[in-house]
């Protein structure tokens, strides 16, 4: 039986494996600051994407990407901000995607929310 945080890991990897194959490329994994931590950030063509990763083993309970709360789209949006001040990357535009991986699916949600 997997722990929570192996789970999680788990759903992270198949995360970053599937962004891959959508010819996405990972820039960090589980980076984080004094505000929080982002659990990927990628890049797609010329566009810096800063992913939250969902899971969950089915639907029952809802859609793991309907756990994205507008609380937790603030914090990952106030951390995002923090990355950008601190690694200075040479993007011109960002956006927030969420991975949902639930089950055996993996769903890339593009622009999940706006600053």
């Amino acid at each position: 039986m997997e722990t929570t945080s192996e789970r999680g890991a788990s759903a992270e990897d198949r995360a970053a494996a599937a962004l891959m194959a959508a010819g996405y490329s990972i820039v960090a994994r589980n980076w984080s600051c004094d505000t929080g931590e982002l659990d990927l950030v990628a890049r797609e063509r010329d566009v810096l994407v800063f992913v939250e990763v969902r899971s969950r083993v089915d639907d029952a309970h809802g859609r793991a990407a309907q756990m994205v709360s507008v609380g937790k789209q603030k914090k990952v949006t106030r951390v995002a901000g923090m990355y950008l001040m601190l690694e200075r990357p040479r993007f011109q535009q960002a956006r927030f995607d969420v991975v949902a991986v639930t089950g055996e699916s993996v769903e890339i949600i593009r622009d999940a929310w706006r600053l």
